[in-house]
Order: structure tokens, then sequence, then C-alpha cells
């Protein structure tokens, strides 16, 4: 059964950082197209970053500059650092496997609160 396990969550306080990793298990993980999405309750799901199988990197406007996402397909981990963090970024980070043939895997998700 394919595994996403994020881990990295927490309280930290406005300005702060943190960083969330995401190990993935039985999925080819060096051809699959990774990404962070998040969520608030009541909201949709937000892609956060992605970084694609060839290295591609987008970010959401809300995070260019603060957060950076990189992958280590040895160790088939990717991760999300995040920096500068301000109370709008608290939310459930979800990490996510997509391939080209459609197949799409998701994480259960950790918490991120950024709170004084």
């Amino acid at each position: 059964q394919v595994q996403l396990v994020e881990s990295g969550g927490g309280l930290v306080q406005p300005g702060g950082s943190l960083r969330l990793s995401c190990a993935a298990s039985r999925i080819y993980f060096s051809v699959a197209d990774m990404a962070w999405y998040r969520q608030i309750p009541g909201k949709q799901r937000e892609l956060v970053a992605s970084i694609a199988s060839g290295g591609t990197i987008t970010y959401a406007n809300a995070v260019k500059g603060r957060f950076t996402i990189s992958r280590d397909n040895a160790e088939d981990t990717v991760s999300l650092q995040m920096n500068s963090l301000k109370p709008e970024d608290t939310a459930v980070y979800y990490c996510y496997a997509h391939y080209y043939s459609g197949y799409e895997y998701w994480g259960q998700g950790t918490q991120v609160t950024v709170s004084s």
C-alpha cells in the first residue's frame, strides 16, 4: 500500500521557521511529481509548492521567497522549508504525489499553527 507520511508540523511564532518532510513508500518516487498543499477549515485545499520529477519548481504567490521545496530521490522524500511564517500560513499541510498516468496519492496531513 502506498504511503506518504508527513512530519515536522507544530506550533511556531510569527517570523519563525518550520521544515516539513514527507516520506514516501511503495511508489516509484523518482518519476512522481510531488507537491505540498494546505487546507484551512471551510476552505478548499490549495497548492503551496510543487516539484516535478524533472525538477521544475512552482510556488504559490503567497509563499514565494519564504518557502523552499526540495526532493531527495535517493531517500524518497520531499521537504518544505518554511521561513518567515505568518499567522495566515496556519493550515493542515498535505503531501501529494501525482503521475502522468493520472494516479495520485495524498498523505494524512500535518498541522502547522503560526501564533504568538
